[in-house]
């Protein structure tokens, strides 16, 4: 038998011989990197102090609620606190450019919307930061997207909408948050896809887009399920069809888009990013960690009953979603002939 403190020492060894096979792997962002001196793993103390979430958006909705769930779990087992940052303004852009901007030392990671790595970079011109900038680290969660209309309008399914659009051009108007979000993309997908012309409304969020679809005003919305689910379920609302590629199982007989239109797929997402030349033993380890806490029985419900669907994909994954997905939308940008907007 060993003695105990020989026994501990070899424990350790092997549990460092594992997680350097582990990191052994470089990012693509991060390949050109020397190798980060805090320990043989990279990441051996981390953290050491509190780290820092960017949210690119004010407190309360999804995009907050997501990262302070997954935060207060890390921070449980790290015994370090992970503070939110909320940094609003100009649609997402202000809080990228800060993590864009912020040390490369591990203690800033900001959560990324789909759009703020995708679509921005194509509608406008004068971001203060470049995708480039940013490291991948884990995609979080996607969240489906549902097309609602108010009941008051005499089409209640997707073809009966698109004939009703076909047969009255340029009358039917569709809602969204703001100039060149997701919703707004997808309503322009849809007039592209079922030549049809209806009319985007932007407004300063979603809760005021809603407001006006669930008073008349506007006739539809793309919107995450968790916004509109209530409303549909008391008939303040009709779920005409489900934006991304699958059935909803809280929405079970609402077809999705592209069951009539093949390939239409507007999905929310959510993923982390750190600052280019962040350590990628760092990186590495937010992304085991948080996928870990996504697995968890407690945060999946939690995140269920939010409309989200837990991912914890690893850097690479999330790395070539971007790319997949900045082509994707930069082809319908065109396609729309949506112009530049304003930072």
């Amino acid at each position: 038998m060993f003695p105990e403190s020989e026994v501990n020492r070899l424990v350790r060894l092997l549990a460092d011989s594992l997680v350097i096979r582990i990191a052994g792997a470089a990012l693509l962002a991060c390949a050109s990197l020397p190798a980060p001196a805090a320990g043989p793993a990279g990441a051996e103390g981390y953290p050491a102090r509190p780290v820092r979430v960017i949210v690119p958006f004010a407190a309360g909705g999804v995009a907050d609620a997501l990262p302070r769930l997954v935060g207060q779990k890390l921070a449980e087992q790290w015994g370090r606190p992970v503070v939110i940052d909320n940094k609003p303004g100009a649609a997402g852009n202000i809080g990228m450019e800060a993590a864009a901007r912020a040390p490369a030392d591990g203690y800033t990671l900001a959560l990324a919307p789909a759009g703020n790595l995708t679509v921005n970079p194509i509608l406008f011109p004068k971001l203060g930061f470049e995708v480039k900038d940013l490291v991948p680290v884990t995609l979080l969660a996607t969240s489906p997207n549902v097309l609602v209309v108010n009941p008051g309008l005499p089409a209640h399914t997707l073809k009966a909408l698109v004939e009703y659009a076909r047969a009255h051009p340029g009358e039917l108007n569709f809602a969204s948050p703001g100039n060149g979000s997701g919703a707004h993309l997808a309503g322009e997908l849809l007039n592209l896809e079922a030549g049809i012309k209806t009319v985007h409304v932007p407004y300063n969020g979603i809760a005021t887009a809603l407001n006006d679809v669930l008073g008349g005003q506007v006739q539809m919305v793309f919107a995450g399920v968790s916004s509109v689910l209530q409303h549909i379920r008391s008939g303040k609302l009709v779920a005409v069809a489900v934006a991304g590629p699958h059935r909803l199982a809280q929405l079970p007989g609402v077809p999705t888009v592209a069951e009539s239109y093949p390939g239409f797929d507007v999905t929310s997402w959510y993923g982390l990013v750190a600052p280019k030349g962040t350590p990628e033993a760092v990186v590495r380890k937010w992304q085991a960690d948080a996928a870990a806490v996504l697995r968890q029985p407690e945060v999946r419900e939690k995140l269920l009953g939010l409309g989200l669907e837990p991912v914890g994909s690893t850097p690479e994954a999330f790395a070539r979603t971007i790319s997949s997905e900045t082509l994707k939308w930069r082809a319908i940008v065109h396609r729309a002939k949506i112009q530049p907007l304003q930072s």
